[in-house]
């Protein structure tokens, strides 16, 4: 094989991710028949199969793999130099697309982002929330630059991304002036059979959560679970029940939902950039790490 033809390893590159032929046609809005095509010139060009069919589907030969891995730098490659070309011109500033985990605290995704909207050139910050699964998967794609995330890449999952920890911070419980005059007592004991609002079973959270209620002989009633840490504390607003938050957003908790803390518990929710890049070289991801983790150290010691 003398020359690459870029257009068709595109083609497998999306397959490959996709995980057919029919996805990845939809995703290029090209023809199945014309993705077939394509990858079999490829395949005859490289001179052996990059797919082999597993029942109805489709998997990557150990050659498919080998092609995969280096489409996947290329591809990444041509990301930068796309972004990079358009921050030189004016006015046109680079669009850093950024997944956010829903249980992450939305005062905590903003002081994390906030330092690259300081940066020289100019930058635009996209948004995306869902669960952690669904962002790994668009950053596998390059759709995402970085994934903010409340736990590290779950073990076994096959994706190329690397975890940063950027910092933890212990919990506090809060509550309304109500619920606090209804359940009048010391903490932690305030908290047994008292109304509590937390994290879904399968939030990184809430096992510590449940533990820690187990050792400390507290039963509290949990009137009401949450995947998404802004409505959580939208219903402990309204009285609902006690509820926890990261004690590194103390002051921004009480002044923003009108409520009081009643104590703080040696519960640790940690905080994590996920990134295409074993060693961090995107200036804005590089800015927000580095921010993160002074400002987590600095507030968590003030507080």
């Amino acid at each position: 094989m003398r020359h690459l033809n870029y257009n068709h390893l595109l083609y497998f590159w999306t397959v490959a991710r996709e995980g057919s032929v029919a996805k990845a046609a939809e995703t290029l809005h090209l023809t199945p028949q014309t993705i077939s095509g394509q990858l079999k010139m490829l395949e005859e060009s490289i001179g052996e199969p990059l797919f082999q069919r597993v029942g109805r589907g489709l998997a990557k030969t150990d050659m498919g793999r080998v092609v995969e891995q280096y489409a996947d730098e290329i591809f990444t490659l041509g990301s930068e130099l796309t972004q990079r070309v358009k921050s030189k011109q004016p006015g046109s500033p680079i669009t850093f697309n950024v997944g956010i985990v829903n249980s992450i605290p939305k005062l905590v995704a903003y002081k994390i982002l906030e330092p690259a909207l300081k940066l020289e050139e100019p930058i635009k910050i996209v948004c995306l929330e869902s669960d952690l699964d669904s962002l790994l998967g668009d950053l596998a794609i390059h759709k995402l630059d970085l994934v903010l995330s409340d736990r590290s890449i779950p073990a076994g999952l096959s994706v190329k991304a690397y975890s940063h920890e950027l910092g933890h911070s212990n919990l506090t419980f809060f509550g309304n002036k109500e619920l606090i005059d209804t359940y009048k007592g010391s903490f932690p004991q305030i908290l047994d059979n008292a109304p509590v609002l937390l994290p879904v079973n399968d939030h990184a959270l809430r096992r510590s959560l449940d533990d820690w209620f187990d050792l400390s002989g507290i039963s509290p009633v949990v009137v009401a679970e949450f995947d998404d840490s802004a409505l959580l504390k939208a219903f402990g607003e309204g009285g609902t029940g006690f509820f926890p938050a990261p004690t590194v957003m103390k002051r921004q908790v009480e002044r923003m939902y009108n409520v009081k803390p009643i104590g703080d518990i040696q519960v640790n929710e940690h905080f994590f950039v996920i990134s295409p890049e074993r060693k961090i070289k995107h200036p804005a991801v590089l800015s927000i790490t580095d921010a993160a983790r002074s400002n987590l150290k600095t507030i968590t010691e003030s507080n």
